[in-house]
């Protein structure tokens, strides 16, 4: 293992992987402009080269050209890394609802072996809960994947505790995909004990608040058409303004640690559990190289508490997603 990067289990299954992830959605998908192929996978192997082992994609993200991607990139070091993709679309397309029936769920996984040019998944995530068919039925076709060699790990995404309870129980779950960060921290509440207790990893997607945590997106900031975040409320001109105290806040505490904020939003994350393993995306070398340097910073005791405390005072202003996008965020 590259010692630019420690690693981490994800709870008690013994998933091992690097302790920052990278998720791979914005590489084809979601921020405007789709990057140039040949440069995402000189970045790819670049983050494989410089000890990163976990890789988040999904069917969803293009749709397809994400795992395509990741597949043309990543075999040459296929044995050294861990892949994780995700089921739960119609089609593969979120905005055709969803769709976890067993059936949908074996061709996915099919398909999704395919495109990555694998024999095995290592870590398949439910993408979001499917109100209509029972998670019971979806864990046991997964843990029939799992018999048959096809799936190594078992996870979901944006699920409530009752629901991770459910599924657990059928086919023991490795790893729970949500959004955590600084702006925020719901999974606190009750996901975070739930998974403690039932010794399931935690993987925290948009750690860095899809880059607003980061410092570098302005209070007039204007995106692409196609950026998913015009659609987000807490990225309308109206709550990038209202919310630089918790931008402030960061900044104060990196130019401390003389680091960069990005990276103690990271090292923060890292801090709260030994089994968080965040999957911040990027789409440039040297933010890779940032991210990446963020599993060596160490925040102290009262460093974290000073932080918390500060925490408390700031309301963070906006929706995290317009209401039709919060669907299959169970119970």
């Amino acid at each position: 293992m590259n010692d630019l990067i420690q690693t981490r289990k994800l709870g008690n299954s013994g998933l091992e992987v690097s302790a920052i992830g990278l998720g791979c959605m914005g590489m084809s998908f979601a921020y405007g402009q789709t990057p140039d192929k040949k440069e995402m996978i000189s970045l790819l192997q670049a983050a494989v080269e410089r000890g990163v082992t976990f890789f988040d994609t999904a069917e969803c993200y293009g749709p397809f050209t994400n795992e395509e991607l990741l597949g043309e990139a990543l075999v040459p070091f296929r044995k050294s890394i861990i892949l994780a993709t995700k089921f739960g679309f119609r089609n593969g397309d979120a905005s055709l609802g969803m769709d976890s029936s067993p059936k949908n769920i074996r061709a996915v996984t099919e398909s999704s072996l395919r495109r990555l040019k694998t024999d095995t998944i290592d870590l398949l995530y439910q993408h979001r809960v499917d109100p209509n068919i029972p998670i019971e039925d979806v864990a046991g076709t997964v843990k029939d994947l799992i018999a048959e060699g096809k799936v190594k790990y078992f996870g979901m995404s944006e699920a409530g505790v009752q629901t991770i309870r459910k599924a657990h129980a059928v086919q023991p779950l490795s790893a729970v995909q949500s959004e955590y960060s600084l702006w925020w921290r719901r999974p606190e509440e009750e996901l975070i004990p739930t998974l403690e207790e039932l010794g399931i990893g935690f993987v925290p997607f948009s750690p860095l608040g899809r880059g607003f945590l980061t410092g570098s997106i302005l209070k007039d900031a204007k995106f692409e058409s196609t950026d998913l975040r015009n659609r987000l409320p807490r990225f309308t001109a109206a709550a990038l303004e209202a919310n630089q105290g918790l931008l402030d806040l960061i900044a104060a505490v990196a130019n401390q640690k003389e680091t960069t904020s990005g990276q103690i939003a990271l090292a923060w994350l890292l801090a709260q559990k030994p089994w968080i393993v965040p999957i911040p995306g990027t789409t440039k070398l040297h933010r890779l190289e940032e991210n990446i340097g963020a599993s060596n910073i160490r925040l102290t005791i009262k460093e974290l508490s000073d932080i918390n405390a500060e925490l408390e005072k700031i309301k963070v202003v906006g929706n995290r997603y317009p209401e039709d996008m919060e669907k299959g965020t169970g119970k």
